[in-house]
C-alpha cells in the first residue's frame, strides 16, 4: 500500500482548504508553549524528593504529553505514587515559570484570527496551572474555553474536551482545526472526528503539517485577505 504524502503547510497552500476553519483548538506544551525543560524540572523535583535519579530521556519525554498523574506513576516506585501525589499539593509551580518559553510566533497569530473573528480554545492534559502559564506568556484573554484534565472527567484522548468545546462554539466538526504535537494529540482530533494540524512533529498522521506560526500566519492572511494582515 502506498503511503499518503506528507501534506505540509506553505503559502502555496489551497486558500479554499483553509476559509473551511472558523475555530482552532490549540494543545498547550509544545503548541503553545515550550515547556519541555520546565517538566523536567518540574518532575525531576520528585525524583530528587524520593532519593531517586533524574529522569531518563524516554521518562522525560512521556511526561511532556501525559497529565500528571499518568506522569507520577511513570516516573515513582508504585508504592511511593500516593506520597508522590501528596507532595504534589506541596510544589509550587511558580518556581517553574522561568523555564517556560512561548512558541515564536504564537502572540501574533492569536491576536490576527483574535481581530478576525475566529474562535480559539485549548484542550490540554494540564491540571490547575494554565491560568498561571497563560498569564505569565502574556496569553490571556485569548481562549474559551481552556478544557484541561481538571475540568473534565476524561483527559485526552478522550474527545470529551473537543466536543465541550464544539458545542460552547456552535460550529461543526469540519468547521475546526485541533492543533497538537503529540501522539496523544493525534488521537483525540480523531476521537473527536475534527481535523488535526500537526505542530512541528512529521512523524504525526495529521491532515497538515504546520512547520511554525509564521508560516501558518501568512498562509491563512492570504485566504482570508479581508481580514487585515497586520494584527
Amino acid at each position: 500500500m502506498t503511503a499518503t504524502p506528507m501534506t505540509v503547510l506553505s503559502t502555496a497552500t489551497d486558500p479554499a482548504f483553509l476559509r473551511r476553519y472558523r475555530g482552532f483548538i490549540f494543545d498547550c506544551d509544545g503548541v503553545l508553549i515550550d515547556s519541555y525543560a520546565a517538566n523536567t524540572a518540574y518532575y525531576n523535583q520528585y525524583r530528587k524528593h524520593f532519593n531517586l535519579p533524574p529522569m531518563s530521556k524516554e521518562e522525560a519525554d512521556a511526561t511532556h504529553v501525559l497529565n500528571v498523574f499518568e506522569s507520577l506513576r511513570r516516573i515513582v516506585p508504585p508504592e511511593l505514587y500516593e506520597a508522590a501525589v501528596a507532595y504534589r499539593l506541596e510544589l509550587d509551580y511558580r518556581e517553574i515559570l522561568p523555564y517556560l518559553r512561548r512558541e515564536d510566533g504564537v502572540r501574533r497569530l492569536l491576536r490576527w484570527l483574535r481581530g478576525g473573528g475566529f474562535l480559539l480554545g485549548v484542550n490540554t492534559n494540564r491540571m490547575d496551572t494554565m491560568p498561571l502559564v497563560l498569564n505569565t506568556l502574556d496569553m490571556e484573554g485569548f481562549f474559551h474555553p481552556v478544557m484541561t484534565s481538571a475540568t473534565v472527567t476524561n483527559p485526552k484522548p478522550d474527545p470529551e474536551g473537543v466536543n465541550t468545546i464544539l458545542a460552547d462554539w456552535g460550529l461543526g466538526r469540519d468547521e475546526v482545526a485541533f492543533l497538537g504535537d503529540s501522539s496523544v494529540d493525534e488521537k483525540t482530533a480523531r476521537n473527536a472526528g475534527v481535523t488535526f494540524w500537526a505542530y512541528k512533529n512529521p512523524a504525526l498522521g495529521a491532515d497538515l503539517h504546520i512547520p511554525d506560526f509564521h508560516t501558518l500566519q501568512a498562509a491563512l492572511v492570504q485566504a482570508w485577505p479581508e481580514h487585515s494582515p497586520h494584527p
